[in-house]
């Protein structure tokens, strides 16, 4: 979909019912900034009042997502059209969020080898070297070892939650 052209859409049947965006806003309940958002293409209405907006424009949630008037014999087109672009739209939403997963998950990979070999060569020289070897070297990795811990787990707790709870709500 097309916001600039959606937004100008908006604009235009806004301004057919001799509204402001200030009255718009006001009949939705919203900002007059949400309705400026939309008709700059910087935004799209939320699906909520999706319904809303085009009673009080007078227009079909079609025509809205098409950003333009539509005659009868095309509307079955212009449907399906809109249909596959929320789809693709979707899709690449979907394959960006696994990107991320991905990505986040080689960290929480990488920060775990990290700490465990910290942790693992702090202990190795504390027991061959315990005469000499007083943990001065690694002071300053403590520190670090806590925080990669702690990103682990936040980011373990983040996927296990989106795993869970978002993406069976999809389905």
């Amino acid at each position: 979909m097309d916001q600039v052209k959606v937004g100008k859409f908006i604009s235009e049947c806004r301004k057919d019912k001799n509204m402001t965006q200030s009255q718009l806003a006001e009949k939705l309940n919203i900002t007059d900034r949400a309705i400026s958002k939309w008709e700059t293409g910087k935004g799209m209405p939320d699906s909520s009042i999706m319904l809303d907006l085009c009673n009080e424009l007078s227009i079909s949630v079609n025509e809205l997502l098409s950003g333009e008037k539509i005659k009868m014999e095309e509307y079955h087109q212009k449907a399906e059209e809109n249909l596959v672009k929320m789809k693709q739209s979707e899709e690449k939403i979907e394959k960006t969020m696994q990107i991320m997963q991905n990505i986040a998950c080689a960290a929480c990979v990488i920060f775990s080898i990290i700490t465990i070999t910290i942790f693992i060569i702090h202990m190795a020289m504390n027991y061959f070297y315990p005469e000499t070897y007083n943990g001065e070297i690694f002071e300053w990795i403590q520190p670090l070892t806590i925080i990669l811990a702690f990103i682990f787990c936040f980011t373990s707790g983040i996927l296990a939650f989106r795993e869970k709870y978002v993406i069976k709500e999809r389905d």
